[in-house]
């Protein structure tokens, strides 16, 4: 790989294990220490990942604009200033309006990141995105596990390591990526055809996005509710926030055998994806009857495997759709796809288990996948029609 890559990856990491610290105790944090409600709980996280898809998309365009290393910096300092009042003001409304901030500036920065690792190394494909994606649950396993055994001691100490992971991050960026070029290849298309193309492009990635939403919809309830449910059927924080260690300790060291598989399937990303849903449905059946550690820890093994096919493969079918000189505003629908689900996943969440239960929440989230598969299914048929004039395989 690249150098600049690797640059680009220990940034991801670090970044992510500064997140990872706070993002999957905030449900327990809103509830269980600030004393509101799951649907309370639920629109505060709402309006972070709101802000965050705006983020995203406000990335994507500085991106193609001003390049990655500019946005990258400004998305980072957005996020600082945040973190520095969150780490000073961490109560009720305060916490509100931080976080919301935060959501912002992390937006950012991850489109950026994605369409920088898919210039500097376009030969690599899908290993690309993969790599980037590897890095961020090395910070999630990292981040989550020394989160859990900070939160027991102290919650106030887990906005400080957030904002000391971030000021490391700012001085990888402002030392490593200045010089990274994101000059994408060029297209051979006549004019006529890339207009073509891009449209139907656009409308393939966009149906795509639809079912990547719902699976981000079902996966963030592992963070929310799931997370609250953990606490009632007696299972500490320490061993939630071992979950996400596994979770990311899975997805670093099952790379080997991933990439056999993978090279099984290099013909078609979207079997990748529809393998994976699968795999998500198996094990959203097993935490619906799980009531104990082991039951959320063999669930938790089997939503790896799901997502370790379907997270890299949607940014690299968006790479492969985008038109010269959009790269960077695919990237941001992709991740503010992503977040979208984050957003409106805790309040479908909290509502449902609220007014109902637990039951009924898994039920609804498994039709969701069903959903999902069938807009993966048909999501390039018009592309299929198209092939002999899209210069970019999917």
């Amino acid at each position: 790989m690249p150098r600049a890559l690797w640059l680009l990856i220990i940034g991801m990491a670090v970044n992510v294990i500064g997140s990872s610290f706070l993002w999957p105790l905030n449900t327990i944090y809103i509830h269980d220490h600030l004393g509101k409600s799951l649907s309370v709980a639920g629109i505060v996280l709402m309006l972070n990942s709101g802000a965050n898809v705006i983020g995203n998309l406000y990335g994507g365009h500085l991106f193609d604009k001003i390049g990655g290393y500019k946005s990258i910096i400004l998305g980072i300092m957005i996020s600082l200033v945040a973190l520095v009042g969150l780490s000073i003001w961490h109560n009720w409304p305060e916490y509100v309006v931080f976080l919301t901030i935060v959501g912002f500036g992390t937006g950012i920065i991850f489109p950026s990141m994605y369409a920088m690792a898919g210039s500097v190394w376009k030969e690599g494909g899908r290993k690309s995105f993969n790599a980037l994606y590897v890095a961020q649950n090395v910070g999630v396993a990292i981040g989550a596990s020394l989160g859990g055994i900070v939160a027991d001691y102290s919650f106030q100490l887990i906005f400080l390591a957030n904002t000391v992971m971030y000021v490391i991050f700012l001085v990888i960026a402002v030392f490593g990526y200045k010089g990274i070029s994101t000059d994408a290849a060029p297209q051979e298309n006549n004019e006529l055809n890339v207009t073509a193309v891009s449209r139907m492009n656009f409308k393939a990635l966009m149906i795509l996005c639809a079912g990547y939403l719902l699976c981000w919809v079902s996966y963030s309830q592992w963070t929310t509710t799931i997370a609250s449910y953990t606490q009632e059927v007696n299972i500490t924080l320490t061993q939630y926030s071992l979950l996400w260690t596994i979770n990311g300790a899975i997805i670093v060291l099952g790379q080997p055998l991933l990439n056999g598989i993978l090279k099984y399937l290099a013909s078609s990303v979207k079997r990748q994806i529809l393998i994976g849903i699968g795999i998500f449905i198996i094990s959203f059946i097993v935490a619906g009857q799980a009531s104990a550690f082991s039951g959320f820890l063999a669930a938790m093994v089997i939503l790896t495997i799901g997502e370790m096919f379907i997270w890299p493969a949607v940014p690299t079918i968006a790479f492969a759709l985008a038109p010269k000189g959009r790269e960077g505003y695919y990237q941001g629908i992709v991740n503010s796809t992503a977040t979208g689900g984050r957003m409106i996943g805790p309040v479908l969440g909290g509502i449902l288990v609220d007014q109902y239960n637990m039951s009924t929440l898994f039920t609804v989230l498994i039709l969701l996948f069903i959903i999902a598969v069938g807009t993966t299914i048909v999501y390039d048929r018009g592309l299929r029609l198209k092939e002999k004039i899209t210069a970019k395989p999917v």
